[in-house]
C-alpha cells in the first residue's frame, strides 16, 4: 500500500507500506487477516460508497468566493477558538477511530454540518482537517503543477523563489487557491502561538506530504523517498511568503468563511 487507504472489511485503515489483498474485478481492499471476513461474491460499487472521500477539491467547494470547503472552515475555525493553546498540534495523532468517524459524519451532512465543539479532544478535529485533505483525488498542488512548485522551492535565492511561487500559485484552480491560502493564513497563526510549539519547519513535516503530495495519483516507492524532503520545502517556502499576499485571495470576503 502506497496510499492509506480504508479496509473494505474491518474499516480500519491499511498503512503506507502493508501488504493488502484488492480484488482485480471489484477493487475490494483488506488487510490480508481480514480475507476469511471477506464476501465470497464480487459486489461491484462506486468506491466512494466504501469511503466518502472521493473527488477534487472543488467538488467539494462553495458556489461564492472564497472557494473554501465547509469542511476545512469549520475544522479551522474550532482549531482556532480552542486549540492554539494546545501543544503539537496537528502532530499529536487524534483517536483515528474518532477521526474517521466525525469525518464520515461532516461529508455526509453536505452543506450543514453538525457542531464540531462536541468533539472532546482537538487533535481529532485536526485529524478530520488532514484526512479530508489527504483523501482528495489530487493534492491542493496539483498533480500539473507540482514539478513547478518543487521547482520554485528549489531556487536557491529567496526573492526569485518567492516570485516563481506567486507564479505557480496564481495558475491553481480558484478553489484550490483560496483553500490553499486560507490554511496557510491558519498555519502562521499557530506557527506564532508559543503554546502549540509548532514553527513553521514542524508544520511543514506535518504538512507537505498532505498539501503537496506527488505528481501522479500512483507514485512509485522511489518518487515518494525523493519528493517527502521537497514537500516539506515548497509548504516552508510559502509559510515564508507575506500574509498579505494570502489575504489577497480571501481576506475581503472573511465574513463568508465564518460558518454559521
Amino acid at each position: 500500500v502506497i496510499r492509506p487507504e480504508p479496509c473494505g472489511v474491518c474499516g480500519s485503515r491499511i498503512r503506507f507500506g502493508k501488504t493488502a489483498i484488492k480484488c482485480c474485478q471489484c477493487q475490494l481492499l483488506l488487510h490480508t487477516k481480514c480475507r476469511e471476513q471477506c464476501p465470497s461474491l464480487c459486489v461491484p460499487r462506486p468506491h466512494h460508497h466504501a469511503w466518502p472521500r472521493e473527488g477534487v477539491l472543488a467538488d467539494f467547494a462553495p458556489s461564492a468566493p472564497p472557494l473554501v470547503p465547509a469542511l476545512v472552515v469549520q475544522c479551522v475555525t474550532e482549531v482556532e477558538t480552542r486549540g492554539l493553546t494546545e501543544t503539537g498540534l496537528y502532530r499529536v495523532p487524534g483517536a483515528e477511530q474518532l477521526v474517521r468517524e466525525w469525518k464520515r459524519k461532516l461529508l455526509r451532512a453536505g452543506g450543514v454540518l453538525p457542531a464540531l465543539s462536541s468533539v472532546t479532544d482537538i487533535h481529532v478535529v485536526c485529524g478530520v482537517l488532514k484526512d479530508f485533505l489527504r483523501g482528495l483525488k489530487e493534492p491542493l498542488v496539483t498533480f500539473s503543477l507540482h514539478p513547478a512548485f518543487l521547482r520554485a522551492a528549489d531556487i536557491p535565492d529567496d526573492a526569485a523563489s518567492d516570485t516563481a511561487l506567486r507564479h505557480v500559485v496564481s495558475k491553481l484552480p480558484p478553489a484550490n487557491r483560496d483553500t490553499l491560502a486560507f490554511l496557510m493564513l491558519h498555519l502562521l497563526r499557530v506557527s506564532q502561538s508559543p503554546d502549540c510549539k509548532m514553527d513553521v519547519l514542524n508544520l511543514s513535516r506535518v504538512f507537505g506530504p498532505t498539501l503537496v503530495g506527488h505528481s501522479s495519483a500512483n507514485p512509485t516507492p522511489l518518487a515518494i523517498m525523493e519528493d517527502t524532503p521537497r514537500q516539506c520545502k515548497v509548504v516552508a517556502r510559502l509559510l515564508s511568503m507575506p500574509p498579505s499576499f494570502w489575504k489577497d485571495f480571501v481576506g475581503t470576503e472573511q465574513e463568508n468563511l465564518v460558518p454559521m
